[in-house]
């Protein structure tokens, strides 16, 4: 790539159990849907499953698009079932858990190991002799997902067959068709197949290099997801086949499959995967001279580190930071942001965007107070909290400790004057310094703080 950068190599730990699992788990399926991934793209959008594929949330897919980032996210495609086909017999790579908990077909059990290289998920799938490989990624900035298959290795051609299931609902929410019905059309385009939802809804694409596409739009009920279960939500969704790719693969020959809202995105996953490890190199080259990055878990820490800082537009329309409190279910909130802060960006030689966050909250300090939290569904920021603040005093004094300079401080001084002022005379909620003892009080009936 030219980047003048050396790759820091961050596949394997030492430890196979930490962040690679060979047949003994991957075929143990209790065992292997409890471990689960995910990857991200600095907007708010991400992918995540299961080891064996299984989807066990209703969070669960291969994008999950943040809409209005970082915020708004929808879930567009759902999950690949992909069927190989090699020296005459076929191999079902997929595995989907129905309505009554059976599990069918069960193609974790080809599954050779699964390891991170990076933040990217890998699988290998073992089939007679053939070893085909498969990545899943996001591009960073873009609502767009990369799957790519290679044939490490075979003594003839592998054809793949794979169905794209998707969908196109609130990633909090699941789809019953049968109940309410989910009107989504299906169109060929070049490269592979649009989807089309609702009015005032975006459609999305998913779209090959190599691989042919034909729609087949057909609705596949009552997928169960069995943590859902647990924990007492509606464990049922609907997803809708869009349609077909079909894909030939000699050894080391690859295909890609791409996922996005955006109309043209790049189809060379190659490149697409440079650029992913060559974002995570900087990520790596900037904490060099602050952490030991001989420990792989060290450096795993840093890169997941990343995952948890996106963008948010400013109120002036301009570009600012800020930190997911936690996927898949949080947004961006400002209490766990002004906490995590240290350690996401500090401790990582981050300085410039934990600068970044700090001017960030101060465009939406509202009479004296962080906000709490932004809302997934795009509305206005929500001010119950009342230690965000006193965190957000804190996460300066801890940038101005690392970096020795002032000047952050100077430019948010007008901002940390006029919150003290605030708390003096009064905020929401009764959030005031009691006169008697200096201390803070805070509350008021039916409102938890």
């Amino acid at each position: 790539m030219g980047t003048g950068l050396t790759r820091v190599d961050v596949r394997h730990s030492g430890e196979r159990g930490t962040l690679e699992f060979g047949r003994e788990l991957c075929g143990d399926l209790p065992a292997a849907e409890q471990r689960e991934w995910l990857v991200t793209n600095g907007i708010g959008g991400y992918a995540m499953g299961t080891i064996p594929g299984v989807l066990t949330r209703r969070y669960h897919g291969l994008l999950v698009a943040a809409v209005q980032p970082p915020v708004a996210r929808c879930l567009l495609l759902t999950k690949l079932d992909e069927t190989a086909t090699y020296g005459g017999a076929d191999y079902p790579l997929f595995a989907n858990r129905w309505a009554g908990g059976e599990v069918e077909p069960a193609g974790f059990h080809y599954l050779e190991s699964f390891w991170l290289e990076g933040t990217t998920p890998v699988w290998a799938f073992a089939l007679a002799d053939a070893l085909l490989e498969k990545r899943v990624w996001m591009a960073p900035g873009a609502n767009t997902t990369y799957v790519r298959y290679t044939l490490r290795r075979g003594s003839g051609p592998l054809a793949l067959q794979i169905a794209a299931l998707v969908n196109h609902r609130d990633h909090h929410a699941n789809t019953r068709v049968r109940d309410q019905p989910l009107d989504l059309a299906v169109e060929a385009v070049e490269h592979g197949l649009r989807v089309d939802a609702e009015r005032g809804q975006p459609s999305f694409y998913v779209l090959s290099d190599v691989a042919s596409a034909r729609p087949d739009p057909r609705w596949v009920h009552r997928y169960y997801f069995n943590f859902e279960d647990y924990v007492g939500l509606d464990p049922l969704d609907d997803n809708l086949r869009a349609g077909w790719f079909d894909a030939t693969l000699e050894p080391g020959e690859s295909a890609t499959l791409v996922a996005s809202l955006e109309g043209e995105p790049d189809l060379d996953g190659a490149l697409a995967y440079e650029l992913r490890l060559a974002s995570e190199e900087l990520l790596l080259e900037q904490a060099k001279p602050v952490l030991d990055l001989a420990s792989p878990a060290v450096a795993h820490l840093v890169l997941a580190a990343d995952q948890f800082i996106v963008d948010r537009r400013l109120p002036d329309g301009s570009d600012g930071k800020s930190v997911i409190a936690g996927y898949p279910w949080f947004s961006d909130w400002g209490r766990d942001t002004m906490i995590s802060l240290p350690g996401l960006t500090l401790t990582t030689g981050r300085l410039d965007v934990a600068g970044r966050i700090l001017t960030t909250f101060a465009q939406f300090v509202d009479r004296g107070m962080l906000p709490n939290r932004f809302p997934d569904e795009g509305q206005a920021p929500e001010y119950n909290t009342v230690d965000a603040t006193l965190w957000y005093f804190e996460a300066i004094r801890a940038h101005y400790a690392v970096a020795g300079s002032q000047a952050l401080v100077q430019d948010l001084f007008p901002v940390l004057r006029d919150i003290i002022d605030w708390h003096l005379r009064g905020t929401r909620y009764q959030i005031h310094v009691d006169p008697d003892d200096g201390l803070l009080y805070a509350g008021e009936p039916g409102v938890q703080l």
